[in-house]
């Protein structure tokens, strides 16, 4: 068998939590533009790969706006500038993020219709990967209004598994069946929102939240779809 951690490409959100999340389950990606096989990896202690003395390599690690969480209103939704999340995750690749400032996030929440536009704007692209076996490092609200768009052909307590609020830090094994690109649909990227302005909410830095004692100690994890 393929131990849980050997997949081809790890698709992160760009938010801090889910770069943190993908590191502690996955570990450490191989660097942006090395082949596969230039990354002589090892497989994780207990998997088969390793019972076996087989290398496995490191996942990349493609971080998509798509994925990130219900944006807008709340500061946790928010995320910093790529320039700034770069330094902390270095071998993580950032190029496929089309702007530097979180264009996204603005003091209006993202409506369900649009968050449920967006989910399904990201399976399009998921369908257009070559990889075939991929991690999403994502959020529950995201899943949610993912989710909550199949199901109507399932038996109800089928249904209700697939649309249930994902747990934190829980792993979710998910077969997207496809039938190729209709028509050579072209997978759309996601667009800024100029008319709204941005957030107005301003939050003091994670040192200041710390002397003040209010930064919790318990770390967020999010929900891993696979």
């Amino acid at each position: 068998g393929r131990s849980f951690t050997a997949f081809d490409l790890v698709v992160v959100s760009p938010l801090t939590r889910t770069c943190e999340t993908a590191l502690h389950v996955f570990g450490h990606p191989r660097k942006p533009g090395l082949p596969a096989f230039l990354c002589d990896g090892d497989a994780p202690f207990g998997s088969p790969e390793y019972e076996a003395g087989v290398k496995v390599p490191a996942p990349r690690f493609l971080v998509r706006e798509e994925c990130r969480e219900r944006f807008g209103h709340y500061v946790c939704d928010g995320r910093r500038s790529i320039s700034e999340i770069r330094g902390e995750f270095p071998d993580f690749d950032f190029s496929e993020v089309a702007t530097d400032k979180d264009k996204y996030y603005t003091d209006e929440r993202e409506s369900d219709e649009d968050c449920c536009a967006r989910a399904v704007q990201f399976l399009e692209w998921l369908n257009s990967r070559p990889e075939k076996c991929i991690a999403v490092v994502t959020h529950s609200s995201f899943l949610r209004h993912l989710f909550g768009q199949f199901g109507e052909q399932m038996t109800q307590d089928k249904k209700d598994s697939l649309q249930r609020m994902a747990g934190n830090c829980e792993l979710r094994s998910i077969v997207l069946c496809s039938h190729g690109n209709k028509d050579g649909k072209k997978v759309e990227t996601m667009r800024a929102r100029p008319e709204v302005a941005p957030s107005t909410i301003r939050v003091p830095s994670s040192s200041s939240l710390f002397e003040l004692g209010q930064e919790e100690e318990e770390e967020t994890l999010e929900p891993v779809m696979m």
